[in-house]
């Protein structure tokens, strides 16, 4: 018979902190305690990845209120391990502390931990205990996963840029139109980074205005064909008034990314999306409001961009040959005396390659030799070799 009090504690504990990423492995141990012998039936662990999504909406029918469930779910992540097989006879496990180690491989493709109003994205790992004649003993241990995601890509390094305008009105009266022009030097930023906003506001109305910009987090919640969107403002900035008839110019205006979580764009069913918006405050009538999308990442820029860095390693070339140039070059003789003698047509053939060595597998010595070796011919304002008078000029209509 299965004595009470045997277990006196069961833990999960993983390797390398808690914070993972897609395609890593995930190295962990049960710890199992006892205070006496104990007989076990089986032990197995549990890896999880799950994202999940619920709300309620209500509606009115009489004097009755239906209420409809909107609930999804996606796995990213389900893998088990027997760590002690039920091969059908109990094992037994003397007193003391017991060690069980565990290794997961996580999917290439996963999404990053998150937690919403109405969903969220989790990631475990989960022991069971059985016994015979006893309730299952469980443990739990959450960690997190941050899926990277390069900033350092043509489609995040591109630069976003937009135009709008807008007609002031009141009491059906036009009181001048409100345009600004705002641009950014790429799509991708990761949490620390500085926006610097390049934008000009053109106030064409009677009555000043206020420029502001903000960066705003989206978080849409898909379930049953059905969204639902929660927006909030993560940072924003202020600029001065503007007085009528006049214009403001922002040279790089620098926004600071707060410390956010970044994009999730893999999931099917949670989505979280920033974008920068520059607005206008118009009195007497609603904001002008444009758009810049933005992807929060996780591997910031590199010192030289990714563009730059990436055709500089194609097309690298060793120039070590080049020492072998002199620096000054002497004059170049006359044309004269390159075309008539045939020993300085001699002398001016290009060295031997047993000479050179690997000096000729430069992609430019073709042009150095040319411009060392072979001088341009002085100019001259008379052809040296006119058309002789007995040769009859061509008609051109022949």
């Amino acid at each position: 018979m299965q004595l009470p009090g045997r277990v006196r504690r069961l833990v999960v504990r993983l390797e390398h902190g808690l914070a993972h990423g897609s395609g890593e492995l995930l190295h962990g141990w049960v710890q199992l305690e006892l205070c006496g012998a104990l007989r076990v039936r089986a032990l197995e662990v549990c890896a999880r990845g799950l994202a999940t999504v619920h709300w309620l909406e209500s509606r009115s029918i009489g004097l009755n209120v239906v209420y409809r469930d909107y609930t999804a779910y996606q796995t990213f992540l389900y893998r088990r391990r027997q760590l002690i097989p039920d091969n059908g006879e109990a094992t037994v496990l003397q007193a003391g502390r017991h060690e069980f180690p565990f290794t997961f491989q996580l999917p290439e493709t996963l999404a990053t931990s998150f937690e919403g109003k109405h969903g969220s994205v989790r990631y475990w790992v989960k022991a069971k205990l059985h016994r015979p004649w006893s309730t299952v003993k469980k443990a739990k241990k959450e960690f997190t996963v941050i899926e990277p995601i390069d900033i350092n890509t043509p489609a995040l390094l591109a630069p976003q840029a937009g135009a709008k305008e807008k007609l002031a009105r009141a009491w059906y009266c036009n009181r001048g139109q409100v345009s600004v022009t705002a641009k950014i030097d790429r799509k991708g930023y990761t949490p620390g980074e500085v926006i610097p906003i390049f934008a000009e506001i053109d106030n064409c109305t009677s009555r000043a205005v206020v420029p502001k910009a903000a960066i705003i987090q989206t978080q849409t919640f898909i379930a049953r064909g059905t969204k639902k969107q929660k927006k909030s403002v993560v940072t924003s900035i202020t600029g001065d008034p503007i007085p009528a008839g006049k214009r403001e110019v922002w040279h790089g205006r620098a926004l600071k990314i707060p410390p956010v979580g970044p994009s999730i764009l893999q999931c099917r069913i949670i989505q979280v999306e920033y974008s920068l918006k520059v607005c206008v405050d118009i009195p007497g009538t609603s904001k002008l409001l444009l758009e810049l999308p933005l992807v929060i990442g996780t591997i910031p820029l590199h010192p030289f961009g990714s563009r730059t860095s990436s055709v500089s390693s194609q097309y690298s070339v060793n120039l070590d040959w080049l020492s072998t140039i002199p620096e000054q070059l002497e004059a170049p003789p006359e044309y004269s005396a390159v075309v008539s003698s045939p020993e300085a047509e001699q002398g001016l053939a290009p060295p031997c390659r047993s000479e050179l060595g690997d000096i000729l597998e430069g992609p430019f010595f073709a042009y150095i030799q040319e411009f060392r070796f072979r001088p341009p011919p002085l100019y001259s304002e008379v052809d040296p070799n006119p058309a002789s008078e007995s040769i009859r000029p061509r008609c051109m209509t022949c």
